[in-house]
């Protein structure tokens, strides 16, 4: 029998998340040459977000793009559903600059591993440095965040969720079953 969803915090919550990531990135290092780049479909958004949140923080009003890795990824071959691409958007040379690369969970670092490889295809940054809104931990690959929000645990059979109004008319973070997965 599959449980509900937990809420593990919500607009109030998400939005000091942003601000304490936003804080973080401005305190590591010279903003000067920032851009950001969010990963589709969340990261874009909490790119943004990111972006607004440096720029109140006394930051500078720093370039923003979205990657889109569907094809970048590795179980690309391995997928039976079709592969929608939305693309990417840099409208800037990543070349020299400090990137901070955003998603909204941390997981296995596939992701990651894939926004990389993409982002390698657009230039040779000086720095990249990961920040996301949750970290749930047990990674498949050496990958870690210089910037978290929150670390959040989820169960084999789970999935931590980041909503977004932009996306899903609601900020809210919270786990759930996943579809045909039994937790352990």
């Amino acid at each position: 029998m599959a449980s509900a969803a937990r809420r593990i915090c919500g607009p109030e919550e998400v939005a000091a998340d942003v601000r304490r990531v936003a804080e973080g990135v401005l305190r590591r290092g010279e903003a000067r040459d920032l851009a950001l780049v969010g990963i589709r479909t969340r990261g874009d958004v909490l790119a943004v977000r990111l972006r607004d949140a440096i720029r109140a923080a006394g930051g500078p009003e720093a370039p923003v793009g979205s990657l889109d890795i569907t094809l970048y990824r590795d179980d690309l071959a391995t997928s039976h559903a079709v592969p929608v691409v939305r693309g990417t958007e840099v409208r800037f040379d990543v070349t020299g600059r400090r990137l901070l690369l955003v998603d909204d969970v941390l997981y296995t670092g596939r992701t990651v591993r894939a926004a990389l490889t993409e982002l390698a295809d657009l230039g040779r940054p000086r720095r990249i440095e990961l920040a996301v809104l949750v970290d749930r931990g047990e990674r498949e690959l050496p990958i870690a965040a210089d910037h978290v929000g929150r670390e959040v645990r989820a169960g084999a059979g789970e999935e931590v969720a980041v909503l977004l109004r932009e996306v899903d008319g609601r900020d809210e973070i919270v786990v759930r079953p996943v579809p045909g997965r039994e937790p352990r």
